[in-house]
């Protein structure tokens, strides 16, 4: 396994973890609260952190608008526990994606489906700023 991608990896592992350790703190109404009027819930925030490693990585697989469109629309998390597990599973999914990539792989470009054209390292590195950005 790439040193740089076990590197990036673990941020992303901290981010989850301590992402899980707040949302442990969370009492279900506080799912509801808008800390900010006119901006999304607390929930809906956990809901988005929680697709970030699975969406993301379908991005950096070049996937179509319409295959991201039906992947957001599948997709829904609206309890604590049910927040946690997939944040924990989709790193895991992540983890198990990018540590099998070849060296070539990992420097294979990519296009988004809005035209950003990215190496498959680059694209991870976006999951890391992504994560981080949100949790903030």
């Amino acid at each position: 396994m790439n040193i740089y991608c076990k590197s990036a990896l673990h941020q992303i592992k901290v981010a989850v973890t301590t992402i899980v350790e707040m949302i442990e703190k969370l009492a279900e109404h506080d799912l509801q609260k808008r800390p900010t009027p006119n901006k999304h819930s607390i929930g809906d925030l956990l809901e988005h952190i929680a697709i970030i490693c699975e969406a993301d990585s379908l991005i950096s697989d070049g996937a179509s608008l319409d295959k991201m469109n039906k992947f957001y629309s599948s997709v829904s998390y609206k309890s604590p526990i049910e927040m946690k597990e997939a944040l924990i599973l989709n790193l895991q999914f992540l983890e198990d994606k990018f540590m099998n990539f070849t060296e070539v792989e990992l420097q294979e470009e990519i296009t988004s489906y809005w035209g950003v054209t990215y190496s498959r390292y680059e694209w991870l590195l976006e999951i890391v700023a992504h994560v981080y950005h949100h949790r903030g």
